[in-house]
Parts: C-alpha cells; sequence; structure tokens
C-alpha cells in the first residue's frame, strides 16, 4: 500500500486558509485522492481540550513555557492517534497549522529560546515530520480586518498586540527562506482565484512526486 503525505496550510490569521483548505480537499477527492482534514492546536478529542485552553482568551495569564507545552503535547497526541495511522492508509492529511506555528509564534513572536522550542518540538514529533509547509503570506493589520469583518471574536494569540503579529510573520517567511524543499510561499493579498490557482500548482507537483515514488 502506499504511504500518504501530510501538506500544512499555514500563515496570519485571516489569509484564507480554511476557504483554501476546504477547496483543495474538494480538487483532491475530485482527483480520487483520499483525504484528511484537520488542524492544530487540535485534531483529536484531546487535541480539541487542549486547544480550548490554549486559546482562551480569559487566560492572559498563562505562561510562554506553559503554552509551548501544551501546543507539544497536542502535537504528540495528534500525530500518534489521528496523523500517522491516516498516512498509513495512504490518505493526504491537509492540516491547518502544525510545527511552524510553533516556531513562528513562540520563538520568533514570544521569544522562547529556539534550542528549547526544537527540543519539545522533537519530543513531540518522534522523527515525524510533515512533506510541505504552504505558507499563505499577508500583512497581519489586513488578516486582522478579515477575521473582525467577519464578525467572530479574537482569540488569546489573535488579539495580541501588531508587534507580536508582525514578528510572527517574519518568522513564517524566515523558515521558509532557510528550508526551501520544506515550504512555499503564496502571496494571500492576491485574488481568492490566484491563491487557489498558485497552490494547486504546488500540490500538483506533490502528487507527480508521489506517483514517481511508488511507479
Amino acid at each position: 500500500m502506499k504511504k500518504g503525505f501530510m501538506v500544512v496550510f499555514d500563515g496570519s490569521n485571516g489569509a484564507g486558509k480554511t476557504t483554501v483548505i476546504q477547496s483543495i480537499e474538494k480538487y483532491l477527492i475530485s482527483k480520487g485522492v483520499d483525504v484528511l482534514l484537520t488542524r492544530e492546536p487540535g485534531g483529536t478529542p484531546i487535541g480539541e481540550k487542549i486547544r480550548d485552553v490554549i486559546l482562551d482568551p480569559k487566560t492572559p495569564e498563562m505562561s510562554f513555557m506553559t503554552e509551548l507545552m501544551l501546543f507539544g503535547a497536542g502535537r504528540a497526541q495528534h500525530i500518534q492517534e489521528k496523523i500517522i495511522p491516516a498516512l498509513s492508509a495512504g490518505k493526504v492529511v491537509i492540516s491547518d497549522r502544525f510545527d511552524a506555528a510553533t516556531f513562528s509564534f513562540q520563538h520568533y513572536a514570544r521569544g522562547i529560546d529556539i534550542d528549547t522550542i526544537t527540543k519539545i518540538n522533537d519530543l513531540a514529533l518522534n522523527g515525524f515530520s510533515p512533506h510541505m509547509n504552504i505558507i499563505l503570506d499577508l500583512d497581519p493589520a489586513e488578516g486582522l480586518k478579515r477575521v473582525q469583518s467577519r464578525g467572530e471574536g479574537l482569540d488569546r494569540l489573535e488579539d495580541e498586540k501588531a508587534d507580536f503579529l508582525i514578528r510572527a510573520r517574519n518568522g513564517y517567511l524566515k523558515q521558509a527562506e532557510q528550508s526551501p524543499e520544506k515550504f512555499e510561499v503564496v502571496d494571500a493579498a492576491q485574488s481568492k482565484e490566484k491563491v487557489l490557482s498558485d497552490v494547486i500548482n504546488i500540490i500538483d507537483v506533490l502528487l507527480s512526486q508521489q506517483q514517481e515514488k511508488h511507479s
């Protein structure tokens, strides 16, 4: 049985991840691909409870280290319970955020030492790594306008100051620069049609590479 692969969609809040993910799911299904959608924090019953704790705007007193370890705990459960079994079954796993977000938010934005983050993330990953991270890049100020225009309340991370969100965005771009084989950056300020077209081109390359591996 051929193994599947995992694609992560990440970037600024309001960049259109949900819309793109739903469109890509339909695209892959139309090609006969078995798809699993998931998210972080969350993805499992335990992970969703952890998500509620992490994103609760009523807990501003949460320490940075507590936040980091909660992300790690949820990721460890996510990988073992959901991601590995899906990949082993030949599915394409699409996740709304994954470990690139931890480095962007907890290291570049929060300022936690990168070695500490790497240690906790490595424990959670246990040797696993997603196949591709697609970063939907957008000015955080524009992203915040989009979120607010939907009439939704802000979670604990969305409600951070503008400079925090800018540092997080720069963190994604730095990761993409450092690991171009693992990251693709798409300009999310483009029209929805152009963003989706750019993403489909990336997905098509991944599908082609996977077919070559198993041909």
